[in-house]
């Protein structure tokens, strides 16, 4: 056979392998599902790091760990998603076991009283409650069947300095559901519709553990100065914080905030499911203005609109071996605010009888 020959059998068949595997792309890919992600959620599906964690003279060795459809934990199938507990990295927790985080307390609290279902972490570090529309704009719509009947939303914290935007301005700009780079919009679009790419990163996850080995400390809070360390609780925050005066310096922030909450909450009404807002405190409890005022408008807002609220920020009395630093939990801190919080939540789903 002459070399032209040779050229031109290589030539035929690697066309036709190519045809073959756009024939393959397009039968069995995700070009035209509406239930395909797109360029949303790359940074949190299919993620697997492994984390040293060191706390009380223990090593705890485990696997962060975001599933499929970029829940944190093990596959489990949208549809059969009863309730799902949404804030930002105090929710995600990716620094500790999945068993040790609030969420992993609620549900080992819920197993005792004789519940079967599971709250499913959807946490997303850096998320506030814009980011939190964001999810129901962009993530949740495009998971097939997905309809929990309980929303449970931790929120406070990221907003104290993300709420002078208008929705439309900040939506996205949090959490990274969405790279902003045009490229990599366009990249992440193509990767996560394509067939073959999908499944090699399922069997990348399945078998190997990606990214540097994490490590953490909490037995030392950071370089803080603790030594004049006293937790604000609700009460002598109001003793210390003039609630008319902030109303009125934040009032922008407070109202963004507030019909963030609506939104969320018509969200969760308009699929047929229940929302739980909880507010939240930092290691020095209500000590910082932005916060103390944020969660009491929350609860405010809560009485006036009859929506359900858990206000955390009053019932936890707290201290400096709740935190690891400012705003994150210690094992111990998240195994209080489930405590703290359960009784209450569990009323709410007795009383609109959701399981």
């Amino acid at each position: 056979m002459t070399s032209k020959s040779w050229t031109e059998v290589l030539f035929l068949n690697t066309a036709i392998f190519l045809i073959c595997l756009l024939i393959t792309e397009i039968i069995f890919g995700y070009w035209f599902s509406e239930f395909n992600l797109g360029p949303y959620m790359r940074e949190h599906r299919l993620k697997k790091n492994p984390v040293v964690l060191i706390y009380n003279n223990k090593t705890y060795n485990f696997t962060y760990k975001r599933n499929y459809y970029g829940f944190r934990g093990k596959e489990v199938d949208p549809s059969q998603i009863e309730a799902v507990i949404i804030g930002g990295s105090t929710t995600d927790e990716r620094y500790k076991p999945r068993e040790l985080t609030i969420t992993g307390n609620l549900n080992a609290l819920l197993k005792e009283r004789g519940y079967k279902f599971n709250i499913v972490n959807a946490g997303i570090e850096g998320q506030s409650t814009y980011g939190h529309i964001y999810n129901f704009k962009h993530w949740f719509p495009r998971l097939k069947d997905f309809s929990p009947k309980l929303y449970i939303f931790y929120i406070g914290i990221n907003d104290q300095g993300s709420g002078y935007n208008k929705i439309e301005d900040n939506l996205g700009s949090d959490g990274h559901v969405k790279n902003p780079e045009l490229l990599e919009v366009f990249f992440d679009n193509f990767k996560s519709k394509s067939f073959f790419y999908d499944k090699l990163r399922i069997l990348k996850q399945k078998y190997y553990t990606t990214g540097k080995k994490l490590k953490y400390d909490h037995n030392f809070f950071g370089e803080k100065d603790i030594s004049n360390y006293k937790y604000i609780n609700f009460k002598e925050a109001l003793e210390i914080h003039d609630v008319e005066y902030l109303k009125y310096w934040h009032q922008k922030r407070n109202l963004n905030y507030l019909h963030n909450v609506e939104i969320l909450n018509n969200y969760a009404v308009n699929n047929n499911a229940i929302a739980v807002f909880v507010n939240q405190v930092s290691y020095d409890g209500l000590k910082d203005e932005n916060l103390f005022i944020l969660n009491y408008l929350l609860i405010e807002y809560c009485k006036k609109k009859n929506l359900y609220c858990i206000d955390l920020a009053k019932k936890l009395d707290g201290k400096l071996e709740y935190w690891f630093d400012n705003v994150h939990t210690t094992e111990l801190g998240s195994k209080i605010i489930a405590r703290t919080i359960i009784d209450e939540l569990v009323s709410i789903i007795e009383k609109e009888n959701l399981f």
